[in-house]
């Protein structure tokens, strides 16, 4: 009997009740140092939960160059595809794989390990819920463990799960495991993440990952990897109001002029008033199209025509938004980045910036890097390859955008080198600049809500036109701006 047979045989026979699934699946990427194990990991998973079917079964054990101790395949072949990861044994570029548990749906990213790759990994991360960061119990932390786990913080995972694999190398000893999952903690508590599963597992052995481990285990009484994923929850963009970036402007006709996104933060409905960035227009919503039928609502991540109620001028790049809730627009921003070229990031060099279907000219200015061993930010004039650092991005046309924490879509960017065309650099924002450098503190500036016609009335007096970086004009209804003022009495 196999080792996979034989932890089959200590699960309990006991009647389940049906499960529904969560519609939505949960995506989550693993990451960790090279030889970590994590597309062995992955594999195992797809295994288990009987992902893998007949024809890739043949094909596993068929490509499998030798068979391992227990008489199982190479699991890490169900991942790394590329011919070059086969003939290294390492992964290079990101594998997605689905799976399932009764009772949730998965999406997960395969990761590489290696240093050079680390673009990949962040690409990965970008649209993940949740991180799986595994370490080699013979080694503990090493610095790409720490790469990535910064790298993941970065990008607003604030879930982490660590697998400590190859457990069995270390004779199963809780000593290891505590020592290696505080360390963990520590480094998890100071980038800001507070939600860390850690579980002892053999990937190779499948101990811990969909069944548990308790022949060799019985100290450990925590989640299986499953049972951990099952509990995880999903990031959302309903922090902010209504967004939809305009991808398209549709115009079958002379009697129709539709606005075609993906909602990305909110929610609309058909009489919601909404704004134009960046010129600032009001509407109203008239209608809500999809391919097949005419909505009542649109939520996040839905794609959509969008009619309104009135001809305004609006172009793709523009960002559709709430009245009452607009996301920042200025000229100047700070942002965090990771540098993926060898050229690295040059100090006040003009970069196109990509964020959604808008690209504009931008000026970066490089300000800290984290250094990894430490984990202080120090001061910085440029940023090298796989570089993590802090920057001052300058535009020359006004930009849009939410802080990265509030929304993951219009808080992300990419950085294009005008020369090659490659992309050099992913970031996201973290706050608006005032024009004498300062944050956007609610003590450096003053915030007026406003009706929509009164508002464009003050922003277009000369006064108004000198004093853009000290006061923040929101558009709102006149019912809103009735209510906050009846709340100053």
């Amino acid at each position: 009997m196999t080792v996979a047979n034989t932890l089959r045989a200590e699960v309990p026979e006991t009647q389940v009740q049906p499960i529904v699934r969560d519609s939505r699946p949960l995506r989550l990427i693993t990451c960790g140092s090279v030889d970590d194990g994590k597309s062995t990991l992955i594999g195992r998973l797809l295994w288990d939960t009987k992902a893998v079917k007949e024809d890739q079964a043949a094909a596993l054990n068929r490509d499998s160059s030798k068979q391992n101790d227990l008489g199982l395949p190479d699991f890490a072949l169900l991942l790394d595809g590329l011919q070059a990861e086969r003939e290294q044994g390492i992964t290079i570029d990101v594998a997605y794989r689905y799976f399932a548990s009764e009772k949730r749906s998965f999406i997960v990213a395969d990761t590489p390990g290696h240093e050079q790759y680390t673009r990949n990994m962040a690409t990965g991360a970008s649209t993940a819920d949740l991180a799986v960061l595994l370490v080699d119990a013979r080694t503990g932390l090493l610095e790409q463990t720490r790469r990535h786990a910064t790298i993941a913080s970065l990008m607003g995972i604030k879930q982490f799960v660590l697998a400590v694999n190859k457990f069995d190398l270390v004779g199963y000893d809780k000593v290891v495991f505590d020592q290696i999952s505080h360390d963990f903690k520590a480094l998890a508590l100071s980038l800001g993440v507070r939600q860390v599963t850690a579980i002892p597992m053999s990937a190779l052995k499948g101990e811990n990952v969909v069944y548990r481990g308790t022949a060799v285990m019985g100290w450990y009484d925590g989640p299986t990897l499953v049972e951990a994923l099952e509990l995880a929850t999903q990031r959302s963009n309903q922090t902010t109001g209504f967004r939809l970036p305009v991808q398209r402007v549709s115009r079958p006709g002379e009697s129709f002029r539709g606005y075609q996104g993906t909602v990305s933060g909110g929610s609309v409905k058909p009489g919601d008033s909404v704004a134009i960035l960046p010129s600032g227009q009001i509407a109203n919503v008239k209608q809500i199209v999809t391919f097949d039928l005419v909505r009542n609502a649109a939520v996040s991540g839905d794609a959509i025509t969008l009619v309104l109620d009135r001809q305004v001028d609006v172009s793709r790049g523009d960002v559709i938004v709430s009245v009452d809730a607009q996301p920042q627009t200025g000229l100047a921003f700070d942002a965090q980045l990771v540098a993926l070229q060898q050229d690295g990031i040059q100090p006040n060099k003009r970069y196109w910036l990509k964020s959604g279907a808008r690209r504009q000219r931008v000026q970066v200015q490089p300000v800290t890097q984290l250094d990894l061993h430490s984990g202080k930010w120090n001061p910085a004039e440029s940023l090298a390859m796989n570089a993590i650092g802090k920057v001052h991005l300058a535009f020359d046309e006004t930009a849009i955008f939410d802080p990265y924490e509030q929304n993951r879509v219009t808080g992300a960017f990419i950085l294009i080198d005008p020369d090659t065309n490659n992309t050099v650099a992913g970031g996201m924002i973290t706050a608006k600049r005032t024009e004498i450098g300062g944050l956007n503190a609610g003590e450096a500036r003053v915030l007026v809500s406003l009706p929509a016609d009164l508002a464009d009335q003050l922003m277009a007096t000369e006064l108004m036109a000198n004093r853009r970086d000290e006061v923040e004009i929101r558009r709102t209804t006149a019912a809103k701006a009735q209510d906050l003022l009846g709340g100053l009495d």
